[in-house]
Order: structure tokens, then C-alpha cells, then sequence
């Protein structure tokens, strides 16, 4: 008998439909489906279905679908499963992450979990009863999987290489991440489609409260790993800002379907934080269309006493992230030689190639499993917490309130 089963509650967002991308082993293939109905369903639907025809690799799902007005209500007195995944609609999602664990039924939730500082309080309460009841709420942190952010964090550990993080200021932070993405995406020469809430804010929150979660993840989990955040000792937002993406009413429809009026999309944040004195900036950016042969773009820089560590993914890379180290210092190549040789024990063929004033850190394309790929890999992480709760890491629920706050806080603080 398969040990888990999903409940998939009200998919308002593909990355439902990417946590069936696989089979997962020791998984029920029968997957109950609550949602309204409407178009974020169908899409939903259509998406596991094209899973299942893929000629290559195909997926054998079974949906037992259930679409109704008072889908929450059904899946609390039904609970064909002991897993609930949610993603999409924002808003309203710590509720149902609140009354998913008060039925005793663990979570597996793609961010944000709460878009509003005022919320802050319910995701606290929600991850204290999961302890209470030994039930696992696990927050879908894709980027923790891509490998230049691992090999990033390696680095930034490695005092040969890099040193000490530096406290930096506001003018030179010691941390700088930029995240840009784009609202209108082609497939195939068709507009990738949007749900029109996607263009609410106080139903898909800003940039920071949404994307920007990831961000302030991976500035945690690269500088203290394996350590737990106190968000009110450790964590002061200093000054943030906000600024729209103008959509006229015919880029409305074309990336909706839907008619509509322009607006000005307020997707666009900056945010100045310390996180134990350092000083750290963040600019989540949406662009209404990437240039022709360009993509979204992610830039991260730790600075250090002994170089900076960097990931580009701008002209230069082909679009494509790259990791590279700055030295500041003597030494730092020959340290640097030495840390990449232990880590190919663990990523055999991971190298450098020495460019004089910069080393690039070459990475073979094997490692490099493209941003879907990655919710499987955090899916298989979930069931292995568990299969074995007892090794849940102490640190991530403080971690998870401590990124919320920053990301909530900053919104609140950008607005007028």
C-alpha cells in the first residue's frame, strides 16, 4: 500500500502541476483535486494530462476531481489523502495551509505563504501547530536546488576562499541579489497566459512578497546554514521602495486572453535589510517583455575580506548562470584550487578556468536540470522529512518566519 497521497487544493499556479511532473516512489498514483471551477483548473488539468502523453518518461497519474464552490469545506470532511499541495492565490492560501494541518494533514506549499505583514502572526500559529502535531509544512524553495547557488554557498563558507563576509553599508551592501523576470513569455510563439488575478496585488502580492521569497531564502541559506534566524533579533528592514510596469489594455488581454484596462502593475521592489548587522539589498524586478535571444536574469554578490563571490547570468553568460570568483587577495586562486578539487569528490567535473582577474567556475551541463526539474527535487526532499520527522531541520520553520518578515515588512515599507 503506497504510504502517501496527494490532495492538490485549489492549483491556482503551474508549479501545482509541477510537483507531478514525476512518479514518486512509495506515492499513490490517485490524486484528489478540489477547486472551483474555472480556467485555473482546466489549466491544472491539462497540464497533468500532457504529462501523462509525453511520449518520453510518461507519468501515470489518476485524478479523482472535485470542483465545487465549497471545495475547501469538501476536502476537510472527505480527506482522501494525508498531503495537501497548494499553489497560486495568494491570499487566502496561510488559511488553507492552517486548516489543511488542523485536520491533521501535512503541507507542501509553494511561496509565498503569506503576502501581508499582518499575516505574519497566522504563519507562526500555522507552524506551531504542525510541531505540535508532528506534521510536516514544508515552503517549495526551488532555488536552494540550482547548482551555482550551491556551489555559491560552498564557497562563501570557504575562508580560503572568500574570507569573511563583510558588514557592508547601504551604498555597498554586502550582499546584492537582482532578480528580474518578464511578465509576457512565448511558447512556441504563443503567449504563455496569465490569469488575470495574477495582475491583483493584494491577491498575488508584489515582487517581494512573491519571487522575492526566494531571494531572501538563499541570502540565509548561504551565509548561516544549518543555523535558525530569531526574525526579531536578527532581521531589521532599514528602507524599501516600489515602482509599477505600465500595461496598456491590449498587452492586458494578449498576456490574459481577457479584456481589460491597462494598469500600472506595481511589481517592482527594493529593499535594504541587515540580517545579524549585514548590510543586504535586494532589487525583484518585472519587465513586461524580454529582448529577443534574452531571458530573466539572477545576479548575486557576497562580498568578503578575501574576494567576492558572484553569479551572473547576463549577456556575457549566454543567459545562462555562472558562477564566478573575484579575488581580492593572494592566496585566494590556490585556496580556491583546493576547495573545487574536495567539492568535484561530490560534483565530479566541476573545475575552474583561471581568467586573470576573475575565475570562472566551469559546471557540466548535467548539473544543471532547468527550473522545473527542481520541484521534484524539493518534492523528494519533502517525503524524505517525512519518512524520517525526527531530522527535520531545527532551523527551517525560524528561517521561514524570518524570510517572511523581510519580504512582508519590506512591501509594507515601500508603500505610501
Amino acid at each position: 500500500m503506497d504510504e502517501f497521497r496527494l490532495i492538490t487544493l485549489d492549483p491556482g499556479h503551474f508549479h501545482a502541476g509541477l510537483i507531478q511532473k514525476e512518479m514518486y516512489a512509495g506515492v499513490s498514483p490517485r490524486v484528489a483535486v478540489y477547486a472551483p471551477l474555472g480556467s485555473d483548473l482546466t489549466e491544472h488539468l491539462n497540464r497533468i494530462a500532457r504529462f501523462n502523453l509525453r511520449p518520453e518518461n510518461p507519468t501515470c497519474w489518476e485524478l479523482d476531481i472535485h470542483a465545487a464552490p465549497d471545495f475547501l469545506e469538501r476536502m476537510l470532511a472527505e480527506r482522501p489523502g494525508n498531503i495537501v499541495v497548494l499553489s497560486g492565490r495568494n491570499r487566502a492560501k496561510i488559511g488553507h495551509i492552517r486548516a489543511a494541518l488542523d485536520a491533521g494533514l501535512h503541507v507542501l506549499a509553494d511561496k509565498p505563504w503569506v503576502i501581508r505583514s499582518a499575516d505574519l502572526p497566522a504563519l507562526q500559529d500555522a507552524l506551531a501547530v504542525s510541531q505540535a502535531k508532528g506534521l510536516v509544512a514544508y515552503d517549495i524553495m526551488t532555488e536552494r536546488y540550482e547548482i551555482t547557488s550551491i556551489l555559491q554557498r560552498e564557497l562563501v563558507n570557504d575562508s580560503g576562499t572568500f574570507g569573511a563576509i563583510l558588514p557592508g553599508s547601504e551604498h555597498e551592501p554586502a550582499v546584492y541579489m537582482e532578480s528580474v523576470h518578464h511578465i509576457l513569455k512565448l511558447v512556441a510563439g504563443v503567449p504563455n497566459l496569465r490569469p488575470a488575478w495574477f495582475f491583483d496585488i493584494h491577491e498575488q502580492g508584489e515582487a517581494l512578497a512573491d519571487v522575492g521569497t526566494h531571494l531572501v531564502d538563499l541570502v540565509q541559506w548561504t551565509l548561516y546554514p544549518d543555523a535558525a534566524i530569531d526574525w526579531r533579533a536578527d532581521t531589521r528592514v532599514l528602507q524599501a521602495s516600489r515602482w509599477p510596469t505600465t500595461i496598456s489594455a491590449a498587452q492586458f488581454r494578449q498576456v490574459t486572453g481577457e479584456a481589460g484596462d491597462g494598469l500600472d502593475y506595481y511589481c517592482n521592489t527594493r529593499v535594504s535589510y541587515s540580517l545579524r548587522g549585514i548590510q543586504v539589498k535586494l532589487d525583484v524586478l518585472w519587465r513586461w517583455e524580454a529582448p529577443a535571444g534574452t531571458g530573466d536574469t539572477h545576479l548575486a554578490v557576497y562580498r568578503g575580506s578575501k574576494s567576492r563571490i558572484e553569479v551572473r547570468q547576463g549577456r556575457e553568460e549566454n543567459y545562462r548562470p555562472e558562477l564566478y570568483v573575484v579575488p581580492g587577495e593572494g592566496g585566494v586562486k590556490q585556496a580556491l584550487a583546493e576547495k573545487i578539487r574536495a567539492l568535484a569528490q561530490q560534483y565530479p567535473g566541476v573545475a575552474i578556468e583561471d581568467r586573470g582577474a576573475e575565475v570562472l567556475v566551469t559546471i557540466p551541463d548535467r548539473y544543471r536540470v532547468g527550473h522545473e526539474a527542481h520541484f521534484a527535487q524539493v518534492t523528494n526532499r519533502f517525503f524524505e522529512h517525512l519518512k524520517h520527522s525526527r531530522l527535520f531541520p531545527a532551523w527551517e520553520n525560524p528561517n521561514m518566519l524570518a524570510k517572511y518578515f523581510v519580504s512582508t515588512k519590506g512591501v509594507e515599507m515601500s508603500q505610501p
